[in-house]
């Protein structure tokens, strides 16, 4: 699914109440293919174009690159916990105010996509390891209520999209 929404290019998040395996495997290779598809998103970009917004009032390709694995990391404690605790609360966080960081702005965005890629070595370790009744597992979302794994993978799966096609649709728009 695509977006004429610079907001939403690969369409809003919508997640279904279950998943078949190929679903979840679907799901599972777009989460694996994020940080490949993340740097060849970001290839060839000058400084000028690494603090171009995907749009306007949002925020720069450097911001994105750099939030990703911000995320990510939230997303594999999250994980984490659902796996090891009773029906945790998770704990959100102020992601516009991350993006206004020093670590965002000064670090080179070789750094985060290191980091995307060895994070992600990690996640789909343990994403590949569960069992069809771990995806049960229940979690609560302070700002979503109850949910669980399954409502994860989706929200990551489309997550890992969602901000590579920031950026390529970004690209396609200027002709970089």
């Amino acid at each position: 699914m695509s977006s004429d929404d610079p907001r939403y290019p690969v369409g809003p998040f919508v997640p279904k109440p279950s998943l078949t395996r190929v679903e979840r495997q679907a799901l599972l290779d777009d989460i694996d293919a994020c940080p490949a598809k993340m740097r060849a998103a970001v290839e060839g970009l000058n400084e000028s174009q690494l603090e171009t917004p995907y749009r306007d009032g949002g925020w720069t390709v450097r911001q994105v690159v750099h939030h990703v694995p911000d995320s990510h990391l939230n997303a594999y404690t999250r994980l984490k916990l659902a796996l090891t605790e009773e029906n945790p609360t998770i704990r959100p966080y102020e992601e516009a105010a991350w993006a206004q960081l020093a670590d965002v702005r000064d670090t080179p965005i070789e750094t985060s996509l290191t980091l995307l890629e060895t994070l992600h070595k990690r996640w789909m370790t343990l994403w590949r390891a569960m069992s069809d009744d771990d995806f049960k597992r229940p979690l609560i979302h302070p700002d979503h209520g109850q949910e669980d794994l399954d409502w994860l993978l989706q929200m990551y799966g489309w997550h890992s999209r969602h901000h590579v096609a920031h950026i390529t649709s970004l690209r396609e728009r200027n002709g970089w």
